[in-house]
């Protein structure tokens, strides 16, 4: 049955469904979905870190999810994820996980952008999964930006675009749908929308060519999805609507000016930019009436149920058109045949045949090549590369900085990877707050003696100020120090002293890999910064070894 005529069958109840992507806890369908996918008619799922375990229950529970849809009479569902690489991924195990967007940037090749999505799609449609939210086209300007930092391409808007589009036409050729975010730009903030409504005040001159860029070729690469942003933009929007919920913004820009055609999804309705303001369920009515064709709400079962009831009354009640629903429901429906999705038993069975290429080697050694390429060297005062002697290494462990962090972990240090290339060193981690305690007594450690060097990993240290008295505590000890910015790059603006600082954008277990093997001289620095850490390291920098 083709989409024209599965939505000329449905009722306003149907299609109201079709707007609801809906999250829920636990590894297996629980009940409560189970009866909102057959009450509700709803268009699909978001899964999180808390619903995947491993590549085979990952695909044992899309499939039982399109089975209690198609059992139900619903049509085949979106089962959506957000798979962006690097540091915000909900699946990190038995697959290929990508490094992520900044990481990317550094390499300074938008066509590995294409290949990193290209294969991140095919692991996830593998699994059953066909929509992705990403990539991430903010650009970030903003150093003290607490939500996209690393996610994004970088500072450039034209570095932002072209690898946007690449991982668009990556994604597109996978067969997973994927969605550009945050439109119009969450990249000049420094307030995280999961936590509050924060603003980007430039004029349109400056929007236009800074923020709006990146989604303006989208757009051209025939991106399917566009993401909003919980951000409010007066220069667009003088009324002070957040932009998921201004017709000036997405019905107005994003429709009008900017010609897009796909489908408008938003960011998650229960994020505290939205929900403290408006209510989820509201929100979700105001969403919809200013152009949203799909609303997300990710963790409650009331707020789910809610957002569909406060919809059809504001429909029956003539707050929004029966043609927006319409409109909405026949994009969703649209986007499904154009994927496969709406062919279940076809579907089904790519993901069966494609299931061993999971996780292989071919697809892990793209990840491993984008992550050397990566590696930045910022600064080098001949201390590199390290000497094979007695080294002390600290490593600040990865810890959630957002929501949007779900599954970040903290993991082995870097003294261990630097040990499994032979290097006799001792590895000790921290959290991202140390106690005074802590940092005493790892600097009584770097001055008994018989060190060659240190080595210190930070993360996020600019939002946390004891890592910063770390360094200087180590410092003090007189030894060669190098420090590695495990995640913000601006962070080693701070430590103008170090004699070398390296920049490898991520935490992951092949970052740090790839950053002991530079540090060894075993691969070269290849990466350049993709954002400025002040003037005398603009973007584009990289520094040469002696």
């Amino acid at each position: 049955m083709n989409e024209e005529t599965l939505l000329s069958r449905m009722t306003l109840q149907e299609r109201i469904g079709q707007l609801l992507m809906a999250g829920f806890h636990g590894t297996e369908v629980p009940e409560e979905l189970r009866s909102l996918i057959a009450e509700g008619r709803i268009g699909g799922v978001i899964l999180f870190a808390r619903n995947v375990e491993s590549p085979a229950q990952t695909a044992r529970l899309t499939a039982s999810l399109q089975r209690i849809a198609r059992e139900a009479g619903v049509p085949p569902l979106w089962i959506s994820i957000d798979q962006e690489g690097g540091m915000v991924a909900r699946l990190t195990e038995g697959v290929a996980l990508m490094p992520g967007n900044m990481a990317l940037g550094a390499t300074e090749e938008p066509a590995l952008a294409y290949e990193a999505a290209s294969i991140a799609g095919r692991e996830l449609r593998a699994l059953g999964i066909n929509m992705n939210y990403a990539p991430v086209l903010d650009v970030n300007n903003n150093a003290a930006n607490p939500v996209i930092g690393v996610r994004s391409y970088g500072e450039s808007p034209e570095r932002v675009a072209a690898f946007g589009a690449e991982a668009v036409r990556g994604y597109a050729a996978a067969g997973v749908a994927a969605a550009a975010k945050h439109f119009p730009g969450h990249g000049d903030t420094s307030v995280d929308s999961h936590l509050d409504l924060p603003l980007v005040g430039h004029d349109r001159a400056r929007l236009d060519a800074v923020e709006l860029a990146p989604f303006r070729r989208a757009i051209a690469a025939g991106v399917d999805l566009i993401m909003t942003a919980h951000v409010r933009f007066p220069a667009i929007e003088p009324g002070g609507l957040p932009a998921t919920l201004s017709p000036a913004v997405l019905t107005g820009l994003l429709r009008g000016e900017l010609g897009f055609e796909g489908l408008i999804t938003t960011d998650c309705m229960e994020m505290k930019a939205i929900a403290n303001y408006y209510g989820t369920p509201e929100a979700c009515v105001l969403a919809v009436a200013a152009g949203a064709d799909q609303v997300l709400v990710s963790h409650t079962l009331e707020l789910q149920r809610g957002a569909l009831a406060a919809i059809e009354a504001a429909v029956r009640g003539g707050r929004i058109p029966a043609e927006r629903i319409e409109a909405a429901a026949r994009r969703s429906l649209r986007l499904k045949a154009a994927h496969g999705v709406l062919d279940a038993a076809a579907s089904e069975a790519a993901s069966a045949s494609a299931l061993a290429e999971v996780g292989c080697a071919a697809h892990l050694a793209v990840a491993r090549d984008i992550s050397e390429r990566s590696v930045t060297l910022v600064r080098e005062r001949g201390v590199l590369p390290l000497r094979r002697e007695r080294t002390l290494a600290v490593t600040v462990a990865a810890a959630a900085q957002t929501i949007a962090d779900e599954a970040v972990r903290a993991s082995a240090g870097l003294g261990a990877a630097l040990s499994a290339l032979g290097l006799d060193c001792r590895d000790e981690c921290v959290d991202a707050s140390p106690s005074d305690a802590r940092i005493a007594e790892l600097s009584a450690l770097a001055r008994e003696g018989g060190w060659a060097q240190l080595v210190v990993g930070v993360y996020n240290a600019a939002f946390h100020p004891a890592q910063g008295r770390l360094v200087q505590a180590l410092q003090a000890s007189g030894l060669p120090l190098v420090v590695v910015a495990l995640r913000n790059p601006y962070d080693l603006a701070a430590f103008p002293d170090a004699d070398a600082c390296v920049a490898v954008y991520e935490n992951r277990p092949l970052a740090l890999a790839s950053a002991a093997k530079a540090l060894l001289g075993v691969i070269p620095f290849r990466g350049a910064l993709p954002v400025s850490l002040g003037e005398a390291y603009p973007a584009g920098w990289k520094e040469a070894l002696a």
